[in-house]
């Protein structure tokens, strides 16, 4: 696919509000991809961090229950799991756009790639309505 960049994004929300947090035009799919692993570490970090971190006081985090879903835990998976990395590499071959949703009892956040260039006649990235 010459002539093709791709647009890499991050955004995160609850049942009523969407929050842009971040983009990125990568020349190949395997930076945008890259990208968006960087990206989904930096969530999960900030959301879940290693309460043994210099920074954090002592005591600052507590723990809390468990709960059937997990977000951070999700977002660090797939920036792991080879297997999600070639499905999300595989479909933007295609010119399809790629999305990973990672979400729990009160929010969500989303990675997605898709391709641009003139030459591409795939369908774009639909609007995110997560309710």
């Amino acid at each position: 696919m010459t002539g093709v960049t791709y647009v890499a994004e991050v955004s995160g929300g609850d049942a009523v509000t969407t929050i842009y947090l971040g983009g990125y035009i990568a020349p190949s799919r395997r930076l945008a991809l890259r990208w968006l692993r960087g990206q989904a570490l930096r969530c999960a970090n900030a959301l879940d961090p290693d309460p043994y971190a210099e920074w954090i006081p002592p005591q600052a985090l507590q723990p809390v229950m468990h709960t059937e879903r997990n977000a951070p835990a999700e977002l660090r998976f797939w920036a792991d799991d080879n297997e999600h990395q070639d499905h999300a590499f595989q479909q933007l071959a295609t010119g399809l756009p790629y999305e990973f949703l990672a979400h729990d009892e009160t929010c969500w956040y989303a990675l997605t790639a898709r391709p641009v260039g003139a030459s591409l006649g795939s369908p774009s990235l639909s609007v995110l309505a997560h309710a």
